[in-house]
Protein backbone atom coordinates (compact mmCIF):
# COMPACT_ATOMS: atom_id res chain seq x y z
CA UNK A 1 0.00 0.00 0.00
CA UNK A 2 1.08 3.58 -0.64
CA UNK A 3 -0.06 6.70 1.13
CA UNK A 4 2.03 9.36 -0.60
CA UNK A 5 1.47 12.91 0.57
CA UNK A 6 3.09 16.19 -0.45
CA UNK A 7 4.42 18.23 2.44
CA UNK A 8 5.42 21.90 2.21
CA UNK A 9 7.55 24.09 4.47
CA UNK A 10 7.24 27.85 4.01
CA UNK A 11 10.56 29.50 4.82
CA UNK A 12 9.44 33.10 4.89
CA UNK A 13 9.70 36.35 6.82
CA UNK A 14 6.72 37.99 8.50
CA UNK A 15 5.76 41.61 8.00
CA UNK A 16 7.48 42.45 11.25
CA UNK A 17 5.10 43.23 14.13
CA UNK A 18 2.15 43.60 11.76
CA UNK A 19 -0.43 40.84 12.34
CA UNK A 20 -2.80 41.84 9.53
CA UNK A 21 -0.11 42.09 6.85
CA UNK A 22 1.60 38.91 8.03
CA UNK A 23 -1.67 36.96 7.94
CA UNK A 24 -2.24 38.26 4.41
CA UNK A 25 1.24 37.02 3.41
CA UNK A 26 0.60 33.65 5.06
CA UNK A 27 -2.69 33.30 3.17
CA UNK A 28 -0.86 33.87 -0.12
CA UNK A 29 1.72 31.23 0.77
CA UNK A 30 -1.04 28.79 1.75
CA UNK A 31 -2.68 29.34 -1.64
CA UNK A 32 0.64 28.77 -3.40
CA UNK A 33 1.30 25.53 -1.50
CA UNK A 34 -2.21 24.30 -2.21
CA UNK A 35 -1.84 25.05 -5.91
CA UNK A 36 1.31 22.92 -5.91
CA UNK A 37 -0.59 19.96 -4.46
CA UNK A 38 0.54 20.16 -0.83
CA UNK A 39 -1.64 18.43 1.75
CA UNK A 40 0.08 20.23 4.62
CA UNK A 41 2.06 23.45 4.78
CA UNK A 42 4.04 24.44 7.89
CA UNK A 43 5.35 27.84 8.94
CA UNK A 44 8.13 28.95 11.35
CA UNK A 45 7.97 29.68 15.06
CA UNK A 46 5.94 32.79 15.94
CA UNK A 47 5.50 33.65 12.28
CA UNK A 48 2.52 35.84 13.21
CA UNK A 49 3.30 38.61 13.99
CA UNK A 50 7.08 37.99 14.24
CA UNK A 51 9.72 36.34 16.39
CA UNK A 52 10.60 38.87 19.15
CA UNK A 53 14.33 38.82 18.50
CA UNK A 54 14.78 41.90 20.67
CA UNK A 55 14.85 39.63 23.73
CA UNK A 56 18.39 38.66 22.66
CA UNK A 57 19.60 42.19 21.95
CA UNK A 58 18.02 44.55 24.51
CA UNK A 59 19.58 44.46 28.01
CA UNK A 60 17.11 43.40 30.69
CA UNK A 61 17.51 46.75 32.45
CA UNK A 62 15.95 48.65 29.53
CA UNK A 63 12.50 48.24 31.02
CA UNK A 64 10.80 51.13 29.22
CA UNK A 65 11.86 49.86 25.79
CA UNK A 66 10.92 46.27 26.63
CA UNK A 67 7.48 47.37 27.87
CA UNK A 68 6.89 49.38 24.69
CA UNK A 69 7.73 46.42 22.46
CA UNK A 70 5.71 44.03 24.60
CA UNK A 71 2.64 46.25 24.31
CA UNK A 72 3.01 46.26 20.52
CA UNK A 73 3.48 42.48 20.49
CA UNK A 74 0.33 41.99 22.59
CA UNK A 75 -1.63 44.28 20.26
CA UNK A 76 -0.56 42.18 17.26
CA UNK A 77 -0.86 38.78 18.93
CA UNK A 78 -3.32 36.11 17.76
CA UNK A 79 -6.42 35.09 19.71
CA UNK A 80 -7.48 31.47 19.19
CA UNK A 81 -10.13 31.55 17.85
CA UNK A 82 -10.25 35.05 16.44
CA UNK A 83 -10.22 37.15 13.30
CA UNK A 84 -6.72 36.01 12.32
CA UNK A 85 -7.58 32.32 12.66
CA UNK A 86 -10.74 32.88 10.62
CA UNK A 87 -8.74 34.45 7.78
CA UNK A 88 -6.10 31.72 7.88
CA UNK A 89 -8.82 29.06 8.04
CA UNK A 90 -10.56 30.54 5.04
CA UNK A 91 -7.30 30.44 3.08
CA UNK A 92 -6.77 26.81 4.12
CA UNK A 93 -10.28 25.89 3.00
CA UNK A 94 -9.96 27.66 -0.35
CA UNK A 95 -6.58 25.99 -0.99
CA UNK A 96 -7.69 22.59 0.34
CA UNK A 97 -4.58 22.31 2.50
CA UNK A 98 -3.93 21.69 6.20
CA UNK A 99 -1.80 24.29 8.00
CA UNK A 100 0.59 24.32 10.95
CA UNK A 101 1.69 27.87 11.74
CA UNK A 102 3.63 29.43 14.57
CA UNK A 103 1.91 32.35 16.29
CA UNK A 104 2.35 34.50 19.34
CA UNK A 105 -0.95 33.75 21.06
CA UNK A 106 -2.77 36.09 23.41
CA UNK A 107 -4.20 34.18 26.38
CA UNK A 108 -7.89 35.02 26.22
CA UNK A 109 -8.71 32.82 29.22
CA UNK A 110 -6.95 35.20 31.60
CA UNK A 111 -6.13 38.91 31.72
CA UNK A 112 -5.45 39.10 27.99
CA UNK A 113 -1.92 40.41 28.55
CA UNK A 114 -0.04 37.09 28.80
CA UNK A 115 1.39 35.57 25.63
CA UNK A 116 2.25 32.04 24.53
CA UNK A 117 4.52 30.73 21.80
CA UNK A 118 2.02 28.51 20.03
CA UNK A 119 1.85 26.16 17.08
CA UNK A 120 -1.63 26.49 15.56
CA UNK A 121 -3.19 23.69 13.50
CA UNK A 122 -5.90 24.35 10.91
CA UNK A 123 -7.82 21.77 8.92
CA UNK A 124 -8.30 21.80 5.15
CA UNK A 125 -11.93 22.62 5.93
CA UNK A 126 -10.83 25.83 7.65
CA UNK A 127 -11.47 24.65 11.20
CA UNK A 128 -9.14 25.17 14.15
CA UNK A 129 -7.89 21.67 14.97
CA UNK A 130 -5.93 22.74 18.02
CA UNK A 131 -2.74 24.37 19.23
CA UNK A 132 0.39 23.49 21.10
CA UNK A 133 1.85 26.01 23.52
CA UNK A 134 5.61 25.86 23.91
CA UNK A 135 6.34 24.21 27.25
CA UNK A 136 9.50 26.16 28.14
CA UNK A 137 10.45 29.50 26.58
CA UNK A 138 14.23 29.63 26.25
CA UNK A 139 16.44 32.22 27.95
CA UNK A 140 15.38 35.73 27.01
CA UNK A 141 12.11 34.42 25.55
CA UNK A 142 10.82 34.25 29.10
CA UNK A 143 10.50 38.03 28.98
CA UNK A 144 7.60 37.70 26.52
CA UNK A 145 6.13 34.17 26.63
CA UNK A 146 4.60 32.10 29.42
CA UNK A 147 4.97 28.32 29.82
CA UNK A 148 2.52 25.97 28.12
CA UNK A 149 1.19 22.78 29.69
CA UNK A 150 0.52 19.15 28.89
CA UNK A 151 -3.01 19.67 27.54
CA UNK A 152 -1.65 20.34 24.04
CA UNK A 153 1.04 17.66 23.89
CA UNK A 154 -0.56 15.40 21.28
CA UNK A 155 -0.70 14.90 17.50
CA UNK A 156 -3.74 15.54 15.31
CA UNK A 157 -5.36 12.85 13.20
CA UNK A 158 -5.49 14.14 9.62
CA UNK A 159 -6.79 12.23 6.59
CA UNK A 160 -3.27 11.22 5.57
CA UNK A 161 -1.72 10.60 8.99
CA UNK A 162 -0.97 11.89 12.49
CA UNK A 163 0.65 15.33 12.60
CA UNK A 164 2.17 16.92 15.68
CA UNK A 165 5.23 18.86 16.71
CA UNK A 166 7.23 20.94 19.10
CA UNK A 167 8.60 24.48 19.03
CA UNK A 168 12.31 25.27 18.78
CA UNK A 169 14.34 24.10 21.79
CA UNK A 170 11.57 22.05 23.38
CA UNK A 171 12.65 19.64 20.63
CA UNK A 172 15.63 19.03 22.94
CA UNK A 173 13.24 17.73 25.63
CA UNK A 174 13.44 13.90 25.33
CA UNK A 175 10.22 13.29 27.26
CA UNK A 176 8.24 15.75 25.14
CA UNK A 177 9.46 14.02 21.98
CA UNK A 178 8.64 10.62 23.46
CA UNK A 179 5.11 11.73 24.33
CA UNK A 180 4.52 12.48 20.65
CA UNK A 181 6.16 9.24 19.51
CA UNK A 182 3.98 7.24 21.91
CA UNK A 183 0.89 9.02 20.60
CA UNK A 184 1.74 7.78 17.10
CA UNK A 185 3.02 10.94 15.42
CA UNK A 186 4.07 10.35 11.80
CA UNK A 187 4.68 13.87 10.50
CA UNK A 188 6.64 15.90 13.04
CA UNK A 189 6.61 19.71 12.73
CA UNK A 190 9.68 21.41 14.24
CA UNK A 191 8.89 25.13 14.01
CA UNK A 192 11.90 27.16 15.08
CA UNK A 193 14.01 30.30 15.23
CA UNK A 194 17.16 28.21 15.49
CA UNK A 195 19.48 27.49 12.56
CA UNK A 196 22.92 26.16 11.74
CA UNK A 197 24.60 22.76 11.59
CA UNK A 198 23.73 21.81 15.17
CA UNK A 199 20.04 22.45 14.54
CA UNK A 200 20.06 20.53 11.26
CA UNK A 201 21.70 17.64 13.10
CA UNK A 202 18.84 17.81 15.64
CA UNK A 203 16.24 17.51 12.88
CA UNK A 204 18.03 14.48 11.46
CA UNK A 205 18.34 12.88 14.90
CA UNK A 206 14.60 13.32 15.63
CA UNK A 207 13.73 11.77 12.27
CA UNK A 208 15.92 8.71 12.92
CA UNK A 209 14.95 8.40 16.58
CA UNK A 210 11.19 8.55 16.00
CA UNK A 211 11.19 7.09 12.48
CA UNK A 212 9.12 10.11 11.47
CA UNK A 213 9.15 12.70 8.71
CA UNK A 214 10.40 15.97 10.19
CA UNK A 215 9.35 19.33 8.80
CA UNK A 216 11.98 21.79 10.01
CA UNK A 217 10.43 25.25 9.61
CA UNK A 218 12.88 28.13 9.96
CA UNK A 219 12.45 31.85 9.37
CA UNK A 220 14.61 33.68 6.83
CA UNK A 221 14.70 37.26 8.14
CA UNK A 222 16.87 39.96 6.56
CA UNK A 223 17.91 43.07 8.45
CA UNK A 224 15.99 45.23 5.96
CA UNK A 225 12.76 43.46 6.98
CA UNK A 226 12.96 44.88 10.51
CA UNK A 227 11.43 48.40 10.48
CA UNK A 228 13.87 51.27 11.02
CA UNK A 229 11.45 52.80 13.55
CA UNK A 230 12.31 50.05 16.05
CA UNK A 231 15.13 51.22 18.28
CA UNK A 232 16.50 47.73 18.99
CA UNK A 233 17.44 47.33 15.30
CA UNK A 234 20.38 49.68 15.92
CA UNK A 235 21.78 47.20 18.44
CA UNK A 236 22.63 44.67 15.71
CA UNK A 237 26.24 44.55 14.54
CA UNK A 238 26.64 46.48 11.25
CA UNK A 239 27.82 43.37 9.40
CA UNK A 240 24.77 41.32 10.43
CA UNK A 241 22.65 41.42 7.27
CA UNK A 242 20.68 38.22 7.90
CA UNK A 243 19.09 38.25 11.35
CA UNK A 244 18.18 34.61 10.67
CA UNK A 245 19.31 32.66 7.57
CA UNK A 246 16.49 30.08 7.83
CA UNK A 247 17.95 26.58 7.32
CA UNK A 248 14.55 24.96 6.73
CA UNK A 249 14.49 21.32 5.65
CA UNK A 250 12.29 18.25 5.33
CA UNK A 251 13.94 15.08 6.64
CA UNK A 252 12.97 11.46 6.03
CA UNK A 253 12.81 8.74 8.70
CA UNK A 254 16.34 7.57 7.86
CA UNK A 255 17.73 11.04 8.61
CA UNK A 256 18.33 11.99 4.98
CA UNK A 257 17.25 15.37 3.62
CA UNK A 258 14.21 15.14 1.34
CA UNK A 259 14.22 18.90 0.68
CA UNK A 260 16.65 21.63 1.68
CA UNK A 261 18.24 22.88 3.73
CA UNK A 262 17.56 26.33 2.29
CA UNK A 263 19.55 29.32 3.50
CA UNK A 264 19.30 33.11 3.16
CA UNK A 265 16.23 33.25 0.95
CA UNK A 266 12.47 32.86 1.16
CA UNK A 267 11.19 29.70 -0.45
CA UNK A 268 8.57 26.97 -0.10
CA UNK A 269 10.15 23.52 0.15
CA UNK A 270 8.24 20.44 -1.04
CA UNK A 271 8.67 16.72 -0.49
CA UNK A 272 6.50 13.76 -1.49
CA UNK A 273 6.57 11.11 1.23
CA UNK A 274 5.04 7.66 1.61
CA UNK A 275 3.68 7.47 5.15
CA UNK A 276 2.93 3.74 4.82
CA UNK A 277 6.66 3.17 4.42
CA UNK A 278 7.20 4.52 7.95
CA UNK A 279 5.93 1.25 9.38
CA UNK A 280 8.72 -0.68 7.70
CA UNK A 281 11.40 1.65 9.03
CA UNK A 282 10.44 0.73 12.60
CA UNK A 283 11.14 -2.99 12.34
CA UNK A 284 14.50 -2.56 14.10
CA UNK A 285 13.81 0.57 16.17
CA UNK A 286 10.43 1.60 17.54
CA UNK A 287 11.12 3.79 20.57
CA UNK A 288 7.43 3.81 21.51
CA UNK A 289 6.98 0.11 20.85
CA UNK A 290 9.33 -2.88 21.04
CA UNK A 291 12.26 -0.60 21.96
CA UNK A 292 10.41 1.17 24.81
CA UNK A 293 10.89 -1.21 27.79
CA UNK A 294 7.89 0.02 29.83
CA UNK A 295 8.87 -2.49 32.52
CA UNK A 296 11.95 -0.31 33.15
CA UNK A 297 10.84 3.18 32.14
CA UNK A 298 7.51 4.94 32.60
CA UNK A 299 6.37 8.39 31.45
CA UNK A 300 3.40 10.24 32.93
CA UNK A 301 1.98 13.21 31.02
CA UNK A 302 -0.30 15.49 33.04
CA UNK A 303 -2.88 16.57 30.48
CA UNK A 304 -5.63 17.90 32.77
CA UNK A 305 -6.54 21.55 32.34
CA UNK A 306 -5.64 23.91 35.18
CA UNK A 307 -7.78 27.05 34.77
CA UNK A 308 -6.61 30.39 36.10
CA UNK A 309 -10.02 31.02 37.65
CA UNK A 310 -12.69 28.71 39.07
CA UNK A 311 -16.10 30.09 39.91
CA UNK A 312 -18.20 29.10 42.90
CA UNK A 313 -20.46 26.91 40.76
CA UNK A 314 -17.43 25.01 39.42
CA UNK A 315 -16.17 24.36 42.95
CA UNK A 316 -19.62 23.32 44.15
CA UNK A 317 -19.97 20.83 41.30
CA UNK A 318 -16.53 19.45 42.07
CA UNK A 319 -17.43 19.01 45.77
CA UNK A 320 -20.67 17.24 44.85
CA UNK A 321 -18.75 14.77 42.70
CA UNK A 322 -16.24 14.10 45.48
CA UNK A 323 -18.99 13.68 48.09
CA UNK A 324 -20.85 11.29 45.77
CA UNK A 325 -17.74 9.19 45.31
CA UNK A 326 -17.23 9.03 49.07
CA UNK A 327 -20.82 7.83 49.65
CA UNK A 328 -20.41 5.18 46.96
CA UNK A 329 -17.23 3.91 48.60
CA UNK A 330 -19.07 3.67 51.98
Amino acid sequence: MSRTVRLAVAQAAPVFLDREATVEKACALIAEAGARGAALVAFPESFVPCYPDWVWTIPAGRGALLRELHAELVANAVSIPGEATERLGRAAREAGVHVAIGVTERATEGSGATLYNSLLYLGADGSVLGRHRKLVPTGGERLVWAQGDGTTLRPHELPFGRVGGLVCWENYMPLARYALYAAGVQVYVAATWDHGEAWLATLRHIAREGRVVVMGCGMALHRDQVPDRLEFKRLYAPEKTWINPGDSAIVGPNGAFLAGPVREREEILYADVDLEALQGTRWDLDVAGHYARPDVFELTVRSAERPLLRTGSDISTELMVVEGMEKTEQ
